[in-house]
């Protein structure tokens, strides 16, 4: 995944970001437990986030060690059905990422992509057997977006919205009706303000490479930077997408998870869109590691 979506930490209790962190851990041991050293090395925030919505909610906690916590065991998470699910989906999610990096960015560019995809191979083809609809379903998504791609779309919602159906899928794995009709809503529009907000992200180094962007093709960009206009119009729909997922949000009971998700959903994903659009949010990432802080891999 990418990095960007994160809760606002500074207005969680100390109770809610050992829950955040205790999920974080929790799923790094499953991806570990159900597809070993590779699968650890996927783990970012995004993927965590995931494993919160379709968690229950209530899991219980144990505490483990690690490579990285060798000596001082960590309070996480200890697993179940959820996280399993989770975990599937993160591998298959990361594999068809990287092999759409392959495809992007040619024999050179593209080393380190087919690098970490032969790490991921095995376990993605693990995954693929547990997860078989969605990782069909990736794979006619990830087809219909590069065919977008190649006829150089001018439009932001048909490429955003082809990712967001790619990520809605997930909801497909969930056993409780309900819950799927809200995740599928609540993961459409997560999927949706990701690949917009990737996209200005990545508007200079996409330029520069001449990889696929639509924002250029979309507006014209003098200096290659987005106008105030097309900033405002940029920003308009992403809030648009935030403020229905926390619609989807209101209408199921999170559990415990609930607070750490309500501060992604309602704070954290509008600051991380402000920081992108104004140019700081990579230096805001530096900053916090320096400090020794938790802001998303």
């Amino acid at each position: 995944m990418f990095g960007y979506v994160l809760p606002a930490a500074q207005q969680l209790t100390a109770q809610e970001q050992q829950r955040f962190e205790g999920a974080y851990c929790g799923l790094c041991h499953t991806l570990g437990q159900r597809y070993g050293m590779a699968g650890r090395m996927i783990l970012n925030y995004d993927l965590t986030f995931l494993a919160m919505l379709l968690s229950e909610g209530e899991e219980d906690s144990c505490t483990r060690r690690c490579v990285i916590h060798p000596l001082r065991g960590r309070v996480c998470a200890c697993g179940g059905a959820a996280f399993d699910l989770a975990a599937d989906i993160s591998v298959i999610l990361t594999w068809w990422q990287l092999r759409d990096g392959i495809a992007d960015h040619g024999f050179w560019g593209g080393l380190k992509y087919r690098l970490a995809a032969l790490l991921l191979r095995r376990a993605y083809r693990k995954a693929r057997v547990r997860r078989p609809e969605f990782d069909g379903n990736t794979q006619r998504h990830l087809q219909a977006l590069s065919r977008l791609e190649r006829d150089q779309s001018t439009s932001l919602d048909a490429p955003a919205d082809t990712f967001a159906q790619l990520l809605a899928a997930a909801a497909d794995e969930v056993p409780d009706q309900t819950k799927r009709r809200v995740l599928s809503q609540l993961l459409y529009h997560l999927g949706r303000w990701i690949y917009l907000i990737d996209a200005a992200d990545d508007l200079e180094k996409d330029i520069k490479t001449g990889s696929y962007n639509p924002l250029p093709l979309r507006y014209a960009l003098p200096g290659n930077t987005l106008t105030d206009t097309a900033r405002q119009e940029l920003s308009q729909t992403l809030d648009n997408s935030i403020r229905t997922m926390a619609a989807a949000f209101e209408l199921w009971d999170f559990g415990a998870y609930g607070p750490v998700i309500e501060s992604t959903v309602y704070e954290g994903l509008y600051a991380v869109g402000t920081a992108v659009l104004d140019g700081t949010f990579h230096q805001k990432k530096q900053v916090q590691r320096k400090k020794g802080g938790h802001l998303g891999a």
